[in-house]
């Protein structure tokens, strides 16, 4: 019988997909998950969608979604030392809140996977444009192949790789925060008592229903801290550096992205100029084109290093999801495949990265940032929500978040508040979704239950 009981343990531990090996220290987390916030990109892609709706109030915007955003990484830390497994979100939300609400959530970053990639990539040939004109489409579909070819390497030489485009996009950031503070033509006080101008130089109240209206977009700028734990599965001692690399990727963004948010601000003496929100024509007032040069072509590496560090992550959760066996088993036996020598889920990646670069020729980027916005926000209420009953669940050991529950409860109050205020056709749209996720869950799913099995840690 021992014979027989080995045998089978064998048979058992064979079968199972290879797990990631776990090889990243904090420093190379916070790399690639800085870099898929891409603070450069959401600078000059992101912040001047806001500045269009909240006119000098962005400043305010952004530190109300920097506070929730505290909020939601504490959360994602606690959860991310409780289950340092590679899926995220999904992974998290169905050990807490169960299978049906984890295959919801999955559903959400089944849009971030194939929506936002090819979304950002499509802004590159703008970029370049200072140096040479491109096909917007082609541009796009191309930085997502390089970027899915290079999400193919072993995830040590991905954050040398992106740590690389970060420092120049960090750079770029300093010179328009530079130039901005020394050409400032506003009071401070521009940014307390805040107004909306408009192209014509009239000028509209600053109000609270404005600031809700722009939270979503404000916390989808900071967004990507949460890649830490998509990676959780590789860092080591993850009951310690999940927290550390959620909190201070979470930090550098607000830094990076704030600092020459303000200076913009505040150096643009031209209301018509601001409700432009162009930010690089603006750069290009203050230092002329070489400076506007050196920017559009640090938006553009930033641009493929975010697009990178996404393929990478995106992959992960794919990963993740076939190794719970949501496919058909030959789709769940290639994509938890890993690469024999670079040790990624090389399968994986090539779904993650390919479709999207198909994609990027039939979508137009400023369409879908409300409703990646709404996403956002509804992942992050997910985990909130899982942050309030995990420790219900069980009593392990790992990192806790400060004045638990406070910080929970006052996320998930402050993204409810903020979805809420968000255009109908958004809501309805991710409404649609995820009707249709749970006809799915509940026809399919729920009946068969060696589907969709979410494994241990």
């Amino acid at each position: 019988m021992t014979g027989i009981n080995e045998a089978t343990a064998a048979s058992d531990t064979s079968s199972r997909p290879e797990r990631l090996p776990r090889v990243l220290t904090v420093f190379g987390g916070v790399l690639l998950t800085l870099s898929c916030i891409t603070p450069g990109s959401s600078l000059f892609i992101l912040v001047p969608e806001l500045v269009q709706s909240q006119g000098t109030g962005v400043v305010i915007t952004l530190v109300l979604a920097a506070v929730i955003s505290v909020g939601v990484a504490l959360c994602y830390g606690e959860l991310g030392t409780r289950f340092p497994v590679a899926g995220g979100e999904y992974s998290i939300v169905s050990r807490v809140l169960g299978r049906g609400a984890g295959w919801l959530t999955f559903v959400l970053s089944l849009g971030m996977i194939f929506v936002v990639p090819p979304v950002i990539a499509l802004g590159t040939a703008d970029y370049l444009a200072s140096v040479v004109e491109l096909p917007v489409a082609a541009t796009g579909a191309g930085v997502m192949v390089l970027a899915t070819l290079i999400a193919l390497l072993d995830v040590r030489s991905n954050a040398l790789v992106t740590g690389t485009f970060l420092a120049i996009e960090v750079v770029a950031a300093a010179l328009v925060a530079g130039f901005g503070f020394a050409h400032a033509q506003r009071p401070v006080s521009s940014l307390i008592s805040p107004t909306i101008p408009d192209t014509a130089g009239a000028h509209a109240p600053f109000t609270w229903g404005v600031l809700l209206t722009g939270l979503a977009v404000g916390m989808f700028t900071f967004q990507g801290f949460s890649s830490a734990v998509y990676l959780s599965e590789e860092l080591k001692r993850p009951e310690r550096s999940v927290v550390r690399t959620v909190m201070w990727s979470l930090l550098a963004s607000v830094l990076i992205i704030g600092v020459p948010t303000v200076a913009v601000v505040l150096g643009t003496g031209s209301d018509a100029e601001l409700a432009g929100a162009d930010f690089v024509a603006i750069v290009r007032s203050w230092g002329g084109p070489a400076l506007s040069t050196f920017v559009g072509l640090s938006v553009a590496a930033a641009i493929i290093n975010a697009v990178i560090v996404m393929v990478l992550q995106n992959a992960r959760v794919l990963y993740s999801s076939a190794r719970d066996q949501a496919w058909p088993a030959p789709v769940n036996r290639a994509m938890t495949k890993l690469h024999p020598r670079w040790k990624s889920p090389w399968a994986a990646t090539l779904v993650a990265g390919l479709p999207a670069a198909a994609l990027a020729g039939l979508v137009s980027s400023e369409t879908l940032v409300g409703v990646t916005g709404v996403i956002v926000a509804g992942l992050y209420l997910a985990v909130a929500v899982a942050a309030l009953r995990a420790r219900a669940l069980s009593a392990e050991s790992g990192w806790r978040m400060p004045l638990w529950p406070v910080p929970a409860v006052l996320t998930i109050a402050a993204i409810a508040l903020a979805l809420v205020n968000q255009t109908p056709v958004d809501l309805a749209v991710t409404a649609v979704v995820l009707a249709l996720a749970a006809v799915y869950y509940a026809a399919h799913l729920r009946r068969h239950p060696n589907q969709w099995t979410i494994i241990g840690n």
